[in-house]
């Protein structure tokens, strides 16, 4: 499967969908043509969604800046072998601290590549995020979705792309509410292997509709992890990340 890296294969994507779903056609055709958003890969944009987690951006930009200020390259080797006092001086809290910290360990071992990230399935390419203490579903989601490329990814616990979905499906979905993460992700099921780009097709649905409202959203509006009531690793719950795609 091709990652999503640029719009003609965005534009393949969409056209192989459309053929297995028409209900994506209608969306289209009814104004939702779905953006790119694409973002850089690697250890440091990772980093970027996992400080965005719960912060307003203005705020998360101020300790990405801090960080990179005290670590130009901002690689693994340096977060791991960085003092934590370092680490707080540029903002961060303990929790994010533990997390790049576990997160620069796994790297820095071998037990997470994130350049192979795009070549496994969804699953196995969550559950290999999942694995790093403080990353939760929807943040590996967001990563996998927006800077790996991985075509097959939908971040179902996305309140945006469930209010979307409630709005598209119409008497397919015959309840007053949105759908739940687990229903969701029963529903993405007829957009294999091509979820990735269905999501985008949501979200820009869902900016079309609200737009009718007088509501823009600038990027899409996501759940966290804890308020959804997920858990990760050792049952811990997790924060939520804000991405800004590209």
């Amino acid at each position: 499967m091709t990652i999503i890296d640029s719009e003609d294969v965005l534009t393949a994507h969409l056209d192989a969908l459309i053929v297995q779903d028409p209900l994506i056609g209608r969306l289209v055709t009814a104004g939702a043509k779905p953006p790119l958003r694409r973002r850089t890969a690697g250890f440091a944009d990772l980093v970027a969604i996992i400080i965005a987690q719960q912060l307003s951006t203005a705020s998360a930009d101020a300790i990405g800046k801090r960080l990179t200020a005290r670590f130009p390259d901002l690689a693994p080797a340096d977060i791991a072998a960085a003092d934590e006092a370092e680490l707080r001086a540029a903002g961060l809290s303990a929790g994010k601290i533990k997390t790049l910290k576990a997160l620069a360990a796994a790297i820095t071992a071998g037990d997470l590549v994130l350049e192979d990230l795009h070549r496994l399935s969804a699953e196995e390419a969550e559950r290999a995020l999942v694995a790093v203490h403080g990353i939760g579903r929807w943040t590996a989601e967001v990563y996998l979705l927006f800077c790996t490329g991985h075509p097959d990814i939908l971040p179902a616990g996305d309140l945006a792309l469930q209010e979307a979905a409630r709005l598209a499906l119409g008497a397919e979905w015959p309840h007053d509410r949105r759908p739940t993460d687990k229903e969701l992700r029963a529903i993405g099921e007829r957009w294999r292997p091509w979820r990735g780009t269905a999501a985008r097709v949501l979200w820009a649905y869902y900016r079309l509709a609200k737009g009718r409202e007088g509501i823009v959203p600038a990027t899409p509006v996501a759940t966290s992890d804890a308020a959804a009531g997920r858990t990760g690793a050792k049952g811990r719950r997790r924060g939520a990340a804000n991405p800004k795609p590209a």
